[in-house]
Order: C-alpha cells, then sequence, then structure tokens
C-alpha cells in the first residue's frame, strides 16, 4: 500500500490523498486550492492520471476538498464518487454555485482586464463550468454512516461521522494485501464536541496509521459558553453604533449555526430587532437540506423542531436569493447584519458589502471561520491598512473582530482527546491540513503528550508500507 499527499500539506486549502494498493487506486477528497501562493495548482494538470483513478471517496462538500472533482472528470476520471447521503445532496447545489461563480468571476475579470489593458496571472476562463459540474454529479454514489463498502479485493471503506458540518465523515479503511493487514483512517475535518445542529464526531480505538487535520493544532478555541455573549455585544454595539454587522460566512454549517444562535439571542430578547439579511442563494437551499437529514442532526436541533421552534426562523430574518434583492441591502437605512459567502471572501457576494462597509468606522466586519493564508479574509483579519476587492484599493477603517469557538474545526484540546482514545500502540500520525507552522507546533506538542510517531509531509510525498 502506498499514500501520496496531494494537497493540503503544511498548509490548509487543496485536501487530496491518493492511494494505491495491489488491485485499486483511490482518490480521498479533491480540493480547491484557497491561498493565493497555491491558485496554480488549481490550473496544472492533475498528478495522477484521471483515467487511472478507480474511485473516489468524499469526507465532506467544503470546496478545499471537493472543488476540484469536475476538472478531474473533464480530465478522464470516470469511476465512482463514494459520500454520505447529506454530503451527496449537498454536493450537487455546492459544485454548481462553484461553478456559476467561476463562470461569472472570469467574464467580470476578461471584461476589467480589457478595460485596463493587461492580462491577469492565470486564464481568463473558468475553472469548469455548471455543465461540467453537473457531469461530474452523474458518478455520486452514497453510502450511510457506518456501513462496512468493499473496493476492489484489497480494501474495505466505512465512513463515519466527523461532526464538522453536516454530513461530513472521517473514511476509515481497512487495506488486506497479501504481506500486510494495515487500518488507515483519513479524519478529514474533525469537529468539536458540544457544537449545535450536528452530532459530536466519531472516535476510534485502533488503526496502524491516521492521516489528521490540524488547522487549529497550535491553540485553543474560546469557551464555546461565551460565543453568543460575545456574538451579542458585537452586534449591540455595532447596532448603538449605527454600523452594520458583515460576516463572510461558509454557505455550509456556518450560516445554519449562526441562525441557531441568532434565532435563541432573538426570542431572548438579547439583541435589537433588526434585519438579518441571508445573501446566499447557496446557503439558503443548503438551509432546506438540513430538515432532509435528521439522522446528522444532534438531539438539541432534533428538539427544537419538534417544539416547532425552527433554529432557522425567527423575526427580521430575511432570504435574499437574486442579485437585485442582495444590491437592495445597500440601500436600506439603519444597521442591519449581512451574512454572505464566501467564508475566506475568495468571491461571491461577500466582496460587495465588503466594498460598502469596510471602510466605515461604525460598521464590523467579522469572522466566525478559518482564514487561510494570502486570501482576503487573512488580509483584513492580519489588519492590513488598505486591501485591494474588484481592482480598487480600500482603506479598511470598518472595526474588525473575530470569534474563533464558531469554527466547525476541532482545536488542540480536541485533537488530543480524539488521538487520546486509541489504545496502545498508539497510529503512526500525519499532520495535514494546517500552515506549518502550525502543524509542527502540533507534532512538538504530540511527541511530549502522546506519541512520538508524527509526520509532517511535504507535497507530493508517498509513503509505502508494502
Amino acid at each position: 500500500m502506498k499514500v501520496q499527499f496531494l494537497g493540503a500539506n503544511q498548509q490548509v486549502t487543496g485536501s487530496c490523498y491518493f492511494l494505491e494498493t495491489e488491485d485499486i487506486r483511490l482518490l480521498i477528497d479533491c480540493g480547491l486550492y484557497q491561498e493565493r501562493a497555491f491558485l496554480e495548482r488549481n490550473w496544472a494538470a492533475f498528478p495522477v492520471p484521471p483515467e487511472t483513478i478507480d474511485c473516489l471517496l468524499l469526507t465532506h462538500v467544503h470546496l478545499d476538498h471537493s472543488g476540484l472533482i469536475p476538472k478531474i472528470v473533464r480530465e478522464g476520471f470516470s469511476g465512482r464518487i463514494i459520500a454520505t447521503p447529506a454530503t451527496a445532496e449537498l454536493l450537487s447545489i455546492v459544485l454548481c454555485d462553484a461553478a456559476r461563480i467561476q463562470e461569472e468571476d472570469a467574464a467580470y475579470k476578461k471584461k476589467r482586464h480589457k478595460k485596463e489593458g493587461r492580462r491577469g496571472p492565470y486564464p481568463e476562463i473558468p475553472l469548469y463550468t455548471e455543465a461540467e459540474a453537473e457531469e461530474a454529479l452523474k458518478l455520486v454514489w452514497t453510502a450511510p454512516y457506518e456501513k462496512t463498502i468493499p473496493l476492489g479485493r484489497s480494501v474495505l471503506a466505512r465512513f463515519r461521522d466527523a461532526g464538522h458540518i453536516l454530513g461530513s465523515s472521517m473514511i476509515e479503511l481497512t487495506v488486506k494485501e497479501i504481506k500486510r493487514h494495515l487500518k488507515i483512517i483519513f479524519t478529514g475535518d474533525i469537529g468539536q464536541w458540544n457544537k449545535p445542529l450536528v452530532r459530536d464526531p466519531s472516535v476510534s480505538e485502533r488503526a496502524e496509521v491516521v492521516i489528521m487535520e490540524s488547522t487549529y493544532g497550535d491553540r485553543d478555541h474560546e469557551d464555546p459558553a461565551d460565543e453568543e455573549t460575545m456574538l451579542a455585544e458585537i452586534i449591540n454595539q455595532t447596532a448603538r453604533a449605527g454600523g452594520n454587522v458583515v460576516i463572510p460566512v461558509f454557505a455550509v454549517e456556518r450560516a445554519q449555526e449562526l441562525l441557531f444562535h441568532l434565532s435563541r439571542l432573538v426570542r431572548e430578547k438579547r439583541i435589537p430587532h433588526l434585519p438579518v439579511f441571508l445573501d446566499s442563494p447557496m446557503a439558503t437551499d443548503v438551509t432546506e437540506v438540513f430538515l432532509h437529514h435528521p439522522e446528522c442532526l444532534d438531539e438539541e436541533t432534533l428538539s427544537l423542531f419538534r417544539s416547532g421552534q425552527s433554529p432557522f426562523k425567527f423575526s427580521g430574518l430575511k432570504f435574499t436569493r437574486t442579485q437585485e434583492e442582495s444590491k437592495a441591502i445597500n440601500s436600506y437605512r439603519g444597521s442591519c447584519l449581512i451574512m454572505a459567502g464566501s467564508g475566506m471572501c475568495t468571491g461571491g457576494r461577500i466582496k460587495h458589502h465588503l466594498v460598502q462597509n469596510i471602510s466605515r468606522p461604525e460598521s464590523t466586519i467579522l469572522f466566525v471561520g478559518y482564514q487561510a493564508k494570502g486570501t482576503l479574509g487573512r488580509q483584513i483579519l492580519e489588519g492590513q491598512a488598505e486591501v485591494r476587492i474588484f481592482g480598487q484599493q480600500h482603506l479598511i477603517r470598518a472595526k474588525v473582530r473575530q470569534i474563533q469557538a464558531f469554527s466547525g474545526h476541532a482545536d488542540r484540546s480536541d485533537l488530543l482527546k480524539w488521538l487520546g482514545k486509541f489504545t496502545i500502540p498508539y497510529p503512526q500520525v500525519f499532520l495535514t491540513h494546517g500552515e506549518k507552522e502550525v502543524s509542527s507546533s502540533l507534532k512538538n506538542h504530540l511527541a511530549r503528550k502522546l506519541t512520538r510517531d508524527v509526520v509532517v509531509p511535504v507535497y507530493r510525498e508517498t509513503r509505502d508500507w508494502s
């Protein structure tokens, strides 16, 4: 058995692994790169000839795990794409939306660059089209949590709840070759315990190899019990100043989790009555998908639905679908709260709302998810004096805040808790999906606390267990 690390190595996005056994060639995830320094990898030829890959196993739908699927299908991949039922339903929304945004952005950049008399660093065409996304979706098969699925003669696969977003999974592979039997776990993104909406992460007791995310491996989040209080304080302060709260959100999970908390703050009258706009057609569609998959929801959320108190409906909430509705938000007079994608400000409607608010001292830009290096969100969060949006420089005068407790990722304590469930001998651990300094920090911490057999692999590194 061989594993090649094809993304999210000493950086966060582009999650992808290639696994080869005696009789089958698999991909685990096929994610889009979102950090500016690695964008060229999205356009490069795939490192493994796509037509030679038998199957793709998908941990969850976030674009940094799924966003290159239509491209490899166009380049020749024709095998099964296997995911949980919730992930499969969400994938049709996420990939088609991503394709539409790419088509719109490509047309806009081509027009702008022509006007400016220059060319951009990447082709002025979409990475893939909506038609190509729809073609890729024809290959999707579903597998429920905990069911064992044979892949070829040598591999058994099992999807286990990762507690990260709706339908997210850890993928457990049992590889049985002539010379060796091995259990390997790809964690995908591990969620936090005791979060609303989805269930807690599954735990395991035995594996020889674990390939684990490390996004927040060097720190702990704020106390989750304080996240609603912090959110209420930010909203109240901004409303008193007469500004808007602008929140870049990931359309899957972060938007719905914020709705959950906002609905409670509204019911308990802890924030003023003000319009709350969810300005994301995709997030609106995703919110509906939650209702189709009660098997993924935690008991607190199920109890709310049973009592008739939907966490996705409250006074003042407005869902906007059309561009006209989105533009109309800018003409609203008075304070409001605007949630829009993308979560790292790399595209979508959030950029338009940033243009309207980022130079207003009375407004607040609130981050509730991870911001990868080189993204517009990271530039704002790091305190730059000005940023470039749609080809124009904008001074940052708005207040910039962050609540890490809203993250869907486990922090360092949670990662240690998850790994601590394994029995001795501990598995060999490969840390991915984290910036180099962060993964190295977690590696050193694990060496002191738990196990010394920890590796931070580099891009395209191959490990062989033959």
